[in-house]
């Protein structure tokens, strides 16, 4: 059995370490310590909300969310940016409470609704979330700027 919960700076090692596998799972080279420090200051200045999935005692999962505003709507809107389940313990429903844990987040701040993005290959995203109750979002393109830093 499994639960959710917000993270805390004591999950930092657990977590760096989901995270750096969500990372390398886009591509991104392995960088643990920069994922602590990364997590660590989303944490500490309370600029994400971080929900955990954990199953005796061992983090198997976490979504990250960063707030936004809705001008038109006059109201706060969440951006779940990142999801994330270790392989060994997918198919359990744990990416399904995370979003179930986003969404109290967003009633409970009073927010108008979360927006999110995955990628059109990615198969199991684009089943799962519209099986949460999301709606693919058709009257609008979204466009992306890049710092070419």
């Amino acid at each position: 059995m499994f639960t959710t919960r917000k993270a805390t700076l004591e999950d930092l090692p657990q977590l760096s370490n989901l995270f750096d596998q969500y990372r390398s799972f886009y591509h991104k080279e392995s960088d643990i310590e920069g994922a602590e420090n990364f997590l660590k200051e989303r944490l500490e200045n309370q600029d994400s909300e971080i929900f955990v999935a954990e199953e005796n005692g061992i983090l198997t999962g976490f979504t990250q969310l960063y707030p936004l505003f809705s001008s038109t709507r006059m109201k706060r809107y969440w951006l779940l940016n990142d999801l994330f389940v270790n392989e060994n313990h997918r198919g359990k429903g744990h990416s399904k409470a995370l979003i179930e844990s986003a969404k109290e987040l967003c009633i409970a701040t009073k927010a108008c609704g979360i927006l999110l993005e995955t990628d059109k290959t990615n198969e199991i995203g684009n089943q799962l979330y519209p099986s949460c109750g999301f709606e693919q979002y058709t009257h609008a393109n979204f466009y992306e700027w890049t710092n070419p830093i």
